[in-house]
């Protein structure tokens, strides 16, 4: 309780709105990865998708095998600042961005043999190897949010059995298959039973088996010997690399979001407007949606005095959700949101002309806060023309 009153002391110092990235947070969940690669010789990757905060890839680099990426930027930043190996999967590629692809990747995963046939030509005349692999389609559902599940009916993402081209499998070396969204082993164990009952024929042949992501290993419930398990037997059945690239649970738990009391106005229940949005700086409320927790808060009515959080934008839905305090919220009032740090950073956007938040770390064995990053008018000027 002292550290985290230290820490919560610390926060409360500096100017919002702004990320914090606990680094000893961030190290606790690297070491339970590292765990998780003794144990079973897999590769874990970084989803750039989630968490890309370059600064930090020194460290990251140390523990984990490289990135996956989603586009030509993400590929090229991993090439640029992780250095380690880059596995890039889109829907599709462009005929332009593709040369990037091909320039900053290792690995390629086509979401459809269409791509696989188109760019084959180009992957052969590379000039470095690259293992390429196709997404696959279990037609399995473990997701509870239709937006978030790749295999909800009529998901245009991997290759369903029935489309699965097996006579164009020369230079495929892997199969990919992504189909879950912060959840525990057993549904991944569900999962690779229905992958396997459709496409385990195929799997002897291939060298590299990608789970890709959803995976929660560093949550204080998941079943990591399940996990080891799984993968350990994928290992022996059929010889081969397996690789897991979650995002969330590499930062899980880590990241911390400041905001300070600008205006209390009176509607049905008090509204306190902050200095940040959800439409902005952290667009998941909206999209999932979820209430992210803040330090000290409990849910409307359950504390003595209760607020309505809204955002600065002018969307009028841009509410962060009902919380109740102990004591009454005054104006310059600064509130710390936590687990802010996967699907953050990534996904903010300067709607209104609302700026960035500042970027920090802190550093529990000094007590330190170190700004990486302050935006400016620059960044918003310089996505438009």
């Amino acid at each position: 309780m002292e550290n985290c009153q230290s820490l919560i002391n610390v926060l409360s110092t500096i100017k919002t709105p702004s990320f914090v990235i606990n680094i000893d947070d961030l190290k606790r969940n690297l070491n339970i990865l590292e765990s998780v690669k003794k144990r079973t010789g897999c590769k874990i990757l970084l989803a750039l998708k989630a968490f890309a905060m370059f600064s930090l890839f020194p460290l990251l680099r140390k523990s984990l095998d490289g990135v996956c990426a989603s586009s030509q930027d993400e590929a090229r930043l991993g090439r640029e600042e992780f250095n380690k190996e880059v596995h890039s999967y889109a829907a599709a590629f462009s005929d332009l961005e593709f040369e990037s692809i091909i320039r900053f990747s290792d690995h390629v995963v086509f979401n459809s043999f269409n791509q696989w046939k188109r760019f084959r030509p180009l992957v052969k005349q590379a000039p470095h190897r690259i293992s390429c692999g196709i997404r696959i389609n279990p037609e399995h559902s473990e997701g509870t949010v239709p937006l978030y599940d790749p295999c909800a009916e009529g998901s245009r993402l991997g290759v369903r059995i029935r489309d699965f081209e097996e006579n164009e499998l020369n230079g495929i070396s892997g199969l990919h298959f992504h189909t879950l969204c912060e959840q525990n082993s057993d549904a991944l164990q569900r999962t690779l039973a229905a992958c396997e009952k459709k496409f385990g024929k195929y799997l002897h042949a291939l060298s590299w088996l990608n789970l890709g992501g959803g995976h929660h290993i560093t949550r204080n419930d998941y079943n990591i010997d399940l996990l080891c398990t799984i993968i350990d037997n994928l290992k022996r059945k059929y010889q081969m690399e397996i690789y897991l690239e979650p995002g969330e649970a590499i930062v899980l738990n880590s990241g911390y979001f400041i905001a300070s009391v600008l205006d209390i106005i009176n509607c049905d229940i008090p509204a306190a407007i902050l200095d940040t949005s959800a439409a902005t700086h952290m667009p998941d409320v909206l999209e999932v949606p979820y209430k992210p927790h803040i330090i000290g808060s409990g849910d409307r009515g359950q504390k003595q005095y209760s607020y309505r959080l809204g955002g600065m934008s002018c969307l009028a839905g841009d509410i962060i959700g009902e919380y109740s305090f102990d004591r009454q919220l005054t104006i310059g009032d600064k509130l710390i949101f936590t687990d802010m740090a996967h699907y953050t950073m990534v996904k903010t956007n300067t709607f209104n002309g609302i700026r960035l938040p500042s970027i920090f770390t802190y550093d529990a064995q000094t007590n330190k806060i170190e700004l990486i990053k302050d935006f400016s008018y620059d960044d918003f000027k310089s996505r438009l023309s």
